[in-house]
């Protein structure tokens, strides 16, 4: 798990951190003058699709995906399918170790695989996980229990192959899981409210309709997705939305780099996670150097690939300790 170049140019493996848990409380052990500062005001780490540690290389390739990649998913197998995958693949921990390592917001994209069983959801990205969703949340769900101080913002998005019927078993699932753990929209609060209600979950839901029935469920969270292979134009990107202003509630910034056809064709060795590794540094760079707060242009939720790879989930709680400077 992990990588840095090496002399000759090649990625070589990254030791992860030695000690995985560090940050499984970091949120109730902040100052407390940071427990009265809102959520989307603090800098909290987060995954971006937080489940591809568990893609299944069997799986048929997505709905989402061109009709040529699903014709040849189809005819030639055991050539397409190992290529999807390794350009599907942005996490190596699995969900119980990314809360460990401190990660507050996961990305779930989820769907209903193609002639698959009625109420069994997986999560997609290209190709379908093995996890199921309800499984994936009750795990969440414990892992919270056992850490009553601590909040996650759950980013459920993507829903293909989504019926209205599946949409309405999926939030009784949410509902049934969580039960009082969720915090219903509003304005967004402090980490010192959530707590004194016994709050630890904000569950954005990317279906407007179910939104406008369930108040257990807040918008979908505004992404910045930067879609470059760079890492310098991704970072122009982001600044490009910095000087915009930031939006009004939660927001997330990737730091994600993605692949386009072009790259795959002339590294067709490679896979998303050798592209993305040797750039880990220059993207830390430019992390350390953000600041959370009410600010045009501060940042929230900064979320990247491959977490546990190098400092990433720490340096951005680190950037918490700007807000006691002002």
């Amino acid at each position: 798990m992990g990588g840095q170049v090496s002399a000759s140019g090649g990625v070589q493996s990254l030791p992860r951190s030695t000690n995985m848990n560090a940050n499984a409380d970091w949120m109730s052990a902040l100052c407390p003058r940071l427990w009265d500062v809102p959520v989307h005001h603090l800098s909290i780490p987060g995954s971006h699709d937080t489940m591809t540690y568990c893609l299944n290389k069997k799986s048929p390739i997505s709905h989402s995906q061109s009709w040529l990649l699903q014709l040849l998913g189809k005819l030639l197998p055991c050539v397409t399918q190992p290529m999807v995958l390794k350009w599907s693949v942005t996490q190596g921990l699995d969900i119980t170790e990314q809360l460990d390592a401190g990660v507050r917001y996961l990305d779930l994209r989820i769907a209903h695989m193609p002639k698959g069983p009625d109420k069994n959801l997986h999560f997609v990205h290209s190709v379908y996980t093995t996890a199921l969703v309800e499984d994936t949340l009750t795990e969440i769900s414990e892992w919270l229990e056992s850490h009553p101080r601590e909040v996650v913002i759950l980013a459920c998005r993507n829903f293909e192959g989504m019926t209205d019927d599946l949409h309405e078993y999926l939030v009784a699932c949410i509902k049934n899981i969580f039960g009082d753990m969720l915090c219903p929209r509003g304005e967004v609060p402090t980490l010192r409210q959530l707590w004194t209600r016994g709050q630890q979950v904000i569950l954005s839901y990317e279906d407007e309709g179910s939104v406008n029935q369930h108040p257990e469920l807040w918008p979908g969270i505004p992404y910045w997705w930067g879609d470059q292979v760079k890492p310098e134009e991704l970072v122009r990107y982001l600044e490009r939305m910095k000087s915009d202003g930031r939006p009004g509630g939660l927001f997330v910034a990737g730091i994600n780099l993605t692949e386009n056809l072009g790259y795959i064709l002339v590294h067709p060795s490679e896979s998303l996670r050798k592209m993305t590794l040797p750039h880990l540094p220059y993207l830390s760079t430019w992390v350390r150097a953000q600041s959370p707060g009410p600010g045009a242009r501060c940042t929230n939720v900064i979320a990247g690939d491959f977490i546990g790879a190098d400092t990433f989930v720490s340096d951005v709680i680190g950037l918490n300790q700007k807000l006691l400077w002002g």
